[in-house]
């Protein structure tokens, strides 16, 4: 988080006027403050290296506050202190509350910060009073329901920003520009003319210090529910009134609710689930899940899932949206592939061509942000031959420069008060409802099998049989 408060202050989107408070339980002072954080800014920051004075008067508007966060009047002494820094900082008493803490510790501070006073506006001196709230929302509809309800014991529904950082990303943001600023590419984006559409949320790394909450959690906990249908909303949605706030998120539930609901048969026969085992990633030994540090020998948490979603609405009837997730496969990266149909006639085969591959618009989100589009050309030459070709458009080159990270955006819309790429309320009560009969098949009387795959490859057979069911394949990455 502070590095991207930083690289905003480097920008020039955020001054003196938007100090930071430290706030926690380990005993530090301002100073000692400061240098951790320095020492973060030089290990995450994008920026390496900065303009004479810029990175000392960021430090210097750095604070700490110790506190507890289930004791009453130390969020009393947090107001004083914040009520201080107000009048040196000259903020107008505006304040983002960033809760970068695990869920368990939500209630005590979001109580505490309404019996001190903190989250009180007042619009008429145009001081807001917002909240940042990190995943997971819960661990299924229920406990999502109760911990939003903790949240609006406090806060309204308008001042709650719920982040996922790949919203903030270049290419996510990138897709409404694309869509619906190319009159070429909107009119195809409809059943009439996309076959299926392929998402991939892949990466190389196992669990790594994340093991004790990854075991609990699962991808489809922690990816799907959150990241992917989040994404999903944004391929998937119809254009909004305004590329503002309420009007997006208006239109990604409307996605959601369109999502068909899984019964128990649909996700036992539409979703499969797997487990890595040792093998080899990127030429180093791997060990398998079972065999990290903190992960039970008998564990039977998911670390990869594949599934087929349907969206029963007029522009995607009929278009499978295939998506598939896990940890330790072959490399990482996240994409979505929109597929085309096929040409209707195959009239190259007289020249002894093979049926050209259907068209793919892929949106890469990582590692390196681009665009591409595949379509078929004639090879150079006498006789008639057709080859498959593509064109790429690369962030960083076509700009000359590197993308923000995507808490810098986020952190900044939340500051702003634009609300559209963070997830309300009902986004987070409708992609439970889509998550929780997955989950569920998995348990009681006949459950979902536990697939297994090598680490460094692209998930189980099961996987590659989804889409061969219905003669489609995953796409080369």
């Amino acid at each position: 988080m502070i590095p991207a408060v930083y690289a905003l202050r480097r920008g020039g989107y955020i001054d003196s006027r938007n100090p930071v408070i430290g706030f926690a339980r380990s005993h530090k002072s301002d100073d000692e403050f400061r240098t951790q954080m320095n020492e973060a800014i030089g290990k995450y920051s994008r920026f390496k290296g900065t303009p004479d004075g810029v990175l000392e008067d960021f430090k210097s508007d750095l604070y700490y506050q110790i506190g507890d966060y289930s004791d009453p009047e130390t969020f009393q002494t947090l107001g004083q202190r914040l009520s201080e820094i107000e009048a040196r900082h000259h903020t107008g008493g505006a304040c983002l509350f960033y809760l970068a803490t695990p869920p368990g510790s939500f209630e005590p501070i979001l109580r505490n910060l309404k019996l001190s006073g903190l989250v009180d506006e007042e619009g008429a001196t145009g001081r807001f009073r917002r909240v940042i709230v990190e995943k997971p929302i819960g661990s299924d509809r229920a406990s999502a329901r109760h911990l939003n309800d903790q949240i609006h014991n406090s806060f309204t529904e308008k001042q709650v920003f719920r982040i996922d950082h790949y919203l903030g990303k270049e290419t996510v943001q990138n897709i409404l520009a694309f869509r619906f600023g190319n009159g070429i590419f909107e009119p195809l984006w409809n059943r009439r003319y996309i076959d299926h559409v392929q998402m991939t949320v892949a990466e190389s790394i196992g669990v790594g210090s994340r093991a004790g909450y990854f075991d609990k959690s699962g991808i489809t906990r922690d990816m799907l529910q959150s990241h992917i249908l989040q994404l999903l909303t944004l391929v998937a949605m119809e254009p909004p009134i305004a590329i503002r706030g309420e009007a997006i998120r208006d239109e990604k539930v409307k996605v959601l609710r369109a999502i068909r609901p899984y019964s128990r048969t649909d996700a036992i026969r539409n979703v499969v689930r797997a487990q890595y085992l040792a093998g080899l990633v990127d030429g180093a030994g791997a060990p398998g899940y079972r065999e990290e540090d903190g992960i039970p020998a008998d564990s039977e948490t998911e670390t990869f899932v594949a599934l087929k979603l349907e969206i029963d609405n007029w522009r995607w009837s009929g278009v499978p949206f295939y998506i598939r997730t896990g940890k330790r496969l072959a490399k990482r990266v996240t994409q979505v592939n929109i597929v085309f149909h096929r040409p209707p006639l195959a009239f190259f085969e007289e020249f002894g061509c093979e049926a050209p591959e259907p068209n793919v618009l892929g949106l890469r989100i990582q590692p390196e942000e681009s665009i591409s589009m595949s379509f078929v050309s004639k090879r150079p030459g006498p006789s008639f031959q057709i080859d498959p070709v593509r064109m790429d458009f690369h962030y960083r080159t076509a700009f000359g420069k590197q993308s923000p990270e995507a808490y810098e955006r986020l952190i900044l819309d939340a500051i702003l008060g634009e609300s559209g790429l963070f997830a309300r309320e009902d986004e987070v009560d409708l992609s439970w409802k889509i998550v929780d009969p997955i989950i569920e098949s998995w348990s009681g009387d006949s459950p979902a099998p536990l697939n297994f795959y090598a680490a460094g490859e692209w998930g189980p057979e099961e996987a590659r049989a989804l889409l061969e069911r219905s003669s489609r394949k995953w796409l080369r990455l």
